[in-house]
């Protein structure tokens, strides 16, 4: 079978609104895909910075997958979320990046976003705490109902991902 191994991290997270910041994440391969070693998903610890907007995690990910065909490529999905002050955590964004198919170290940045509500709904979400949260996270990777939700952009996560790839050429698949 061919093999893809993803070692890195996650980086940071930049550009939101608000501090106390941490990111829960998952792996979504296809069918034809296994997990040899690592864990499909996983959570940050808190982080507040103390000075700027830069939310500093350096998550490590280290996961080996083996394959039989190209079909259900991996992606990272993720969400952000916000602790409040008493301890309540919020939605803050969702997200996703595509694992690079070539191998070697690549810098990525997966933009996110959330749910954008009516005037009132954002009213009680500025004093309640809250808003809007995704019931199924498919509709994240599609795109066909993904247009039609109303959203708001909100920060960036960063990704540094090393991709090794193992025995590709034995399955007619070749790279540069």
């Amino acid at each position: 079978m061919a093999e893809v191994h993803i070692i890195g991290q996650i980086t940071e997270a930049k550009d939101f609104p608000k501090q106390n910041l941490f990111c829960k994440w998952y792996l979504q391969v296809g069918n034809n895909w296994k997990v040899i070693s690592g864990k499909k998903e996983g959570q940050t610890q808190v982080t507040s910075p103390q000075f700027g907007k830069v939310c500093k995690w350096s998550y490590p990910i280290d996961i080996h997958l083996a394959t039989a065909g190209l079909q259900g490529w991996p992606k990272i999905y993720l969400q952000v979320y916000h602790l409040d002050w008493l301890g309540r955590s919020h939605i803050f964004g969702y997200g996703f990046i595509t694992v690079p198919t070539t191998p070697g170290t690549h810098i990525l940045d997966c933009y996110t976003w959330r749910p954008f509500g009516t005037i009132k709904d954002r009213f009680v979400q500025y004093f309640l705490g809250g808003g809007y949260q995704i019931k199924n996270p498919d509709l994240i990777f599609s795109s066909g109902e993904r247009y039609k939700l109303s959203t708001e952009a909100m920060g960036v996560v960063s990704f540094e991902l090393c991709v090794v790839l193992r025995n590709f050429s034995n399955y007619g698949v070749e790279y540069e």
